[in-house]
C-alpha cells in the first residue's frame, strides 16, 4: 500500500468513526453544547462539511460535490451562536452532505499518485501540501468527534471509547 491507498483508507474509516459517534443522535441532541460557549453538534457536523467541500475545492477545484443552496452559509462562524433547531438542517441531511464530501475525498485520494502529495495544498498554515491537506483532515474531523464524545457524556449516551 501506497500513501494514497493508506489515506484514502483512513480518511474512510475516519468518516465513519464520525457517524458511529453519532448514529444515536436525535436532532435535539444535535442541538446540546457540550458547555457554554462551545459549539453544538449540529453546528460542528455543517462545519466539518463545508470545510471538506472547501479543502478539496481549495486543492482541485471541482471535484467536491456542489452543497445545497444557502448550506454553507448555515455554518459560519455568527451561525455558531444560534440555539435555533430550525436554523439548521436536520441531522440526517447533514450527514448526507458529510458522506457526500468524504466519498469525493476518498475517491479523489485513490486517484493520487505519490508525487501529486507534493503539489500546493489550499491553506498555507493549515495544507501547505496535498499530503498535509491528506493528514490533516481526519485530524479535523476526530478534534470535532473528541467534542462529540463530551455531549455524549452530557447527554448520558453510553461511553464509546
Amino acid at each position: 500500500m501506497h500513501g494514497t491507498e493508506l489515506m484514502a483508507d483512513i480518511l474512510a474509516r475516519n468518516a465513519d468513526f464520525l457517524k458511529m459517534t453519532l448514529a444515536d443522535f436525535s436532532d435535539a441532541d444535535m442541538m446540546t453544547r457540550p458547555c457554554p460557549g462551545a459549539n453544538h453538534a449540529a453546528w460542528q457536523l455543517g462545519h466539518l462539511t463545508v470545510a471538506e467541500n472547501s479543502f478539496m475545492n481549495g486543492s482541485a477545484p471541482g471535484k467536491a460535490p456542489e452543497l445545497p443552496a444557502g448550506f454553507k452559509d448555515k455554518f459560519t462562524k455568527e451561525t455558531a451562536k444560534i440555539d435555533d433547531a430550525k436554523s439548521f438542517p436536520k441531522k440526517d441531511e447533514i450527514l448526507e452532505q458529510f458522506s457526500k464530501q468524504r466519498n469525493a475525498m476518498v475517491a479523489w485520494a485513490k486517484s493520487l499518485t505519490p508525487a501529486d502529495l507534493d503539489k500546493p495544498g489550499p491553506h498555507p498554515a493549515f495544507a501547505p501540501s496535498v499530503g498535509h491537506l491528506l493528514a490533516m483532515t481526519p485530524v479535523h474531523v476526530a478534534m470535532h468527534v473528541g467534542q462529540f464524545q463530551a455531549i455524549r457524556r452530557k447527554l448520558g449516551k453510553p461511553v464509546l471509547f
